[in-house]
């Protein structure tokens, strides 16, 4: 059964034409939950996951940028003891083909600042390779030269609250559209809480809340979507209307 899956696994490598592609292609109209957003179609962000307790409790998002390297933020506290779950969409389900992987390693960013969040950036390695499927793949990160201009539209998933004192986690993957904003606009909200190592997307009447933290902000550049963002810090209220910063 083990050697019939590695087969069916390598089958579907062979056949993605790179990282950023979804097999499933997301709905990204009328996007007004993440607070204020929307349900994402399921598989259609399939380098989404679930940062979960030994408990399988939910606590922070996380993103595959390969099939041995998962890329969180660090003020997540993510432990050994805790386990990445790829492939999930709705985080009761016991009917979804997701992936449960235990924590080898973690490579906090030496130079992450638990105080003001710079360099909010966490890497992890799996104890075991991800198995690239139609619902669990990759994301495209950008190369040194590449620009996201301000006003540039993008998108934050996660599982994090849909209103800030709402008394538990949706189950369902939330996806919210965002344009980026420039660190100077960003600062006349945020002061000198906005370090050179963050990018701010503007709330938009949508915001990131409790339990996104870690998840991915993707552009989408040349029909690839590229992770331009970690979600690290936001108000203390989910207000939807004042910027959000990622790492």
């Amino acid at each position: 059964m083990a050697f019939l899956q590695l087969l069916s696994c390598l089958a579907f490598v062979a056949a993605v034409s790179g990282c950023s592609v979804p097999a499933i292609e997301p709905l990204l109209n009328n996007m007004l939950r993440i607070a204020n957003g929307k349900e994402a179609v399921p598989g259609s962000w399939p380098w989404q996951v679930s940062l979960q307790e030994s408990t399988g409790a939910h606590f922070c998002g996380g993103t595959l940028i390969s099939n041995k390297w998962v890329v969180t933020a660090a003020h997540c506290n993510v432990r050994r003891t805790d386990k990445v779950v790829a492939g999930r969409h709705d985080l009761m389900s016991h009917r979804e083909r997701i992936q449960v992987l235990w924590i080898a390693k973690v490579f906090r960013n030496k130079n992450y600042d638990k105080n003001t969040l710079s360099n909010d950036i966490t890497l992890l390695k799996p104890a075991s390779p991800v198995c690239f499927r139609k619902n669990v793949s990759p994301v495209c990160l950008p190369s040194a030269n590449d620009d996201f201009p301000e006003g540039t539209s993008c998108v934050t998933t996660g599982w994090g609250k849909t209103r800030y004192n709402a008394p538990s986690l949706p189950n369902i993957l939330q996806q919210a559209e965002l344009p980026l904003l420039s660190n100077t606009k960003c600062k006349t909200f945020w002061g000198n809480k906005v370090k050179y190592s963050m990018i701010c997307a503007r709330a938009n009447v949508i915001s990131p809340c409790m339990g996104d933290s870690g998840g991915p902000l993707v552009c989408k550049k040349n029909g690839t979507w590229t992770l331009v963002g970690i979600a690290s810090w936001a108000c203390a209220q989910c207000l939807t209307y004042t910027p959000v910063a990622y790492a």
